[in-house]
């Protein structure tokens, strides 16, 4: 069996769940929305870029987690996969991940968006194996601090390797999927490299490379 791992936001996706869920929370008034937009975008054109300080942003992106209890949070969250994150699931990415299940393979979702939004969004996919930055949680609370490497760039490639040593796994006739030259440490370590809807950096080097191309989400760049 092959494993064939999918980066989330904007690949399998169409659109970023950690952005989205920032705005959720300024629309539903749940964080103050002018103080609160104003940095989410920042981070997140610091994202496209290539020059995210991940540590800065799991700061400021973890800490409302630690205003609710785990009851309020679930809630929340629900409303929001229903609300935004359900509307962006294609019938074209559900193809895509059942193309693999199909024929047998291993499928994960690897991502730098934390294990509370991303949890739910992998068992929409029916994936089992989900890769995401840890968010701690002591005694049912989550603390705004992170454990283990945050899934992001060098760190989706350790946290993988990891991962492949626990499970007596290896990369193999592996895929990986992803629209960001975030990515390329781990798109170059596959034998299947396949860029979703790419950014312009990904786009270059994966014409430049000869890897697939394709445009999943239409309207989604």
């Amino acid at each position: 069996m092959s494993l064939a791992i999918f980066d989330l936001d904007n690949t399998l996706l169409a659109g970023d769940s950690d952005y989205l869920w920032g705005k959720y929370l300024c629309e539903h008034g749940i964080v103050d929305a002018c103080e609160y937009e104003s940095i989410n975008q920042r981070f997140y054109d610091d994202y496209k870029a290539g020059s995210l300080d991940i540590l800065a942003f799991l700061e400021f992106s973890l800490a409302p987690l630690t205003r609710f209890s785990e009851t309020e949070l679930a809630t929340m969250h629900q409303a929001y996969m229903q609300q935004v994150i359900t509307p962006l699931i294609s019938d074209e990415a559900r193809a895509m991940v059942n193309r693999h299940r199909d024929k047998g393979d291993t499928l994960m979702i690897i991502t730098a968006t934390n294990r509370f939004i991303t949890g739910p969004i992998a068992e929409a996919f029916g994936i089992e194996h989900l890769l995401a930055t840890e968010p701690e949680k002591i005694n049912g609370k989550y603390t705004g601090h992170v454990i283990d490497i945050p899934c992001f760039q060098d760190g989706k490639v350790k946290r993988l390797n990891k991962w492949l040593a626990e499970n007596n796994k290896d990369l193999i006739d592996s895929w990986f999927y992803s629209d960001s030259h975030n990515d390329l440490p781990l798109l170059e370590k596959v034998d299947h490299p396949v860029a979703v809807n790419p950014d312009e950096k990904l786009l270059a080097i994966a014409n430049a490379k000869n890897w697939p191309i394709i445009q999943l989400h239409h309207d989604n760049r």
